[in-house]
């Protein structure tokens, strides 16, 4: 029996960049739980292709470019240009750069089976969030500083920026750091933006036309801002930016632009604006399928391919003292000395939020929960978010099979907690060990579950 990595997360119907959210996918797993890599042979090799290319031509955003890609594929698989490569990650590539020279599409991409995290340099302590809020300070003449790294899902994201917003409301002036932000929900991206605009009136902040699979068909996704329970409008904004910031990232810096909310410091960004999910293809690889594209409403264009432009450009090494500087003079405040710190670090004088470093209050009962009732094959629809009960029942037959194959449960061990949050947890089983993520919203209910072999 196949049986191997398995995701049961949050998902999003809209998703620009965020690695990780909505993900389903499987990796071969050796006897006695430990994941071997597999090897590639011509009828696996096909399937991935085959699979591929039915996916671009029936759903990619731009039905003419992905009947293209598909066909040049298959048009190498029947050369023999893939037949030296076993590898699933290196056929992964591949296929990622060949359709990169027809699309020139930043969100199509294969991958395999490897175990993916951003590598963290020597002697770094791993970076925390809460819903992406990694850092939320009142800087020195009492600036404001948020360091987003990305827009998980609303229902996910709304507390920690209610309460993020809150807290800085008193602030003179505020800069948003998005130089490492990859992206993630356009609802959120929206929410965010209901900050700084006046909550009486809605403001059209972006539309995304998404192709109806099979034809050559648009239906339109329109975001506006909402109420939001406090406000930073007619306050200065300064946003940082550079050539990390992605999609969702990108999303937000060109909304606050194009509504004249904020000054861009920085460097260009990405280039990514076609959203879409990840799609299974065989032989345990995937792909992110842009099935969508971003329209501003002002421009009727997005910064696809050519990313955002800052209204001040900044090398990164200088662009926080520019964007700091910057906030100061907007706020009447006095200049920064010749000699001053470049970086938040020494300029903090209170921090308002710290990322929780302890597992989730509940999130171990729920787990031990959630592993009896997957086992038996019956899981509490009504303790899942919506999104996670539709996920779940789509996914349970091979979930119920895969973890009833483990045997029984034998112990759960914090790890650590996520970037978004959640609560990471090693879980030994009679025939295996695996690695779980999981995330409870204020009423208890799981709004984020996934879990592989460790």
């Amino acid at each position: 029996m196949r049986r191997g990595f398995m995701a049961v997360a949050l998902a999003s119907s809209a998703l620009i960049g965020l690695a990780g959210i909505g993900l389903s996918a499987f990796a071969d797993q050796a006897p006695g739980g430990a994941p071997s890599k597999p090897s590639l042979d011509a009828t696996a090799r096909r399937g991935v292709v085959d699979a591929a290319a039915r996916l671009l031509t029936e759903g990619y955003v731009f039905p003419d470019v992905g009947r293209r890609a598909a066909t040049l594929l298959s048009r190498k698989l029947a050369a023999g240009e893939y037949d030296a490569i076993t590898d699933p990650d290196a056929f992964a590539q591949r296929l990622t750069e060949d359709l990169a020279a027809v699309t020139q599409d930043k969100h199509l991409w294969v991958r395999g089976n490897e175990r993916r995290r951003e590598p963290q340099r020597r002697g770094e302590a791993p970076l925390r969030s809460e819903a992406g809020f990694t850092r939320v300070d009142v800087l020195q003449q009492n600036i404001g500083y948020l360091d987003l790294d990305g827009f998980v899902p609303k229902d996910l994201f709304k507390p920690t920026a209610d309460k993020a917003m809150r807290l800085l409301a008193g602030t003179d002036a505020l800069i948003i750091d998005l130089r490492g932000n990859g992206g993630g929900a356009p609802g959120a991206v929206a929410y965010f933006v209901s900050f700084f605009v006046d909550p009486k009136t809605p403001v059209h902040v972006n539309d995304l036309l998404w192709r109806k699979p099979g034809t050559d068909e648009y239906r339109r996704d329109a975001f506006w801002t909402e109420a939001v329970p406090s406000s930073y409008l007619a306050k200065p904004v300064v946003l940082l930016i550079g050539p990390r910031t992605f999609s969702g990232g990108e999303e937000f810096a060109y909304d606050m632009r194009n509504l004249k909310l904020a000054t861009l410091v920085g460097e260009v960004t990405g280039g990514g604006a076609n959203p879409g999910g990840v799609r299974p293809l065989h032989g345990g690889l995937s792909m992110f399928l842009p099935t969508g594209k971003a329209v501003n409403p002002i421009t009727l264009t997005s910064w696809e391919g050519r990313g955002v432009e800052p209204d001040v450009p900044a090398a990164s090494a200088e662009a926080f003292a520019r964007a700091y500087a910057m906030a100061l003079g907007a706020a009447g405040k006095k200049p920064l000395s010749a000699n001053a710190p470049s970086g938040p670090d020494a300029l903090i004088e209170q921090r308002l939020l710290v990322p929780r470093s302890t597992a989730q209050a509940g999130s171990e009962a729920a787990l031990r929960r959630s592993i009896a009732e997957l086992q038996a094959g019956a899981p509490r629809y009504d303790l899942l978010s919506p999104a996670l009960a539709d996920l779940t029942r789509e996914q349970l037959p091979q979930i119920h099979a895969d973890i009833a194959a483990l045997g029984p449960l034998q112990g759960v061990t914090f790890v650590e907690v996520g970037r978004m949050g959640e609560t990471v947890y090693d879980v030994k089983f009679a025939n295996g060990e695996w690695r779980w993520r999981i995330l409870l919203d204020e009423g208890g209910k799981t709004i984020l579950a996934a879990m592989r072999p460790k």
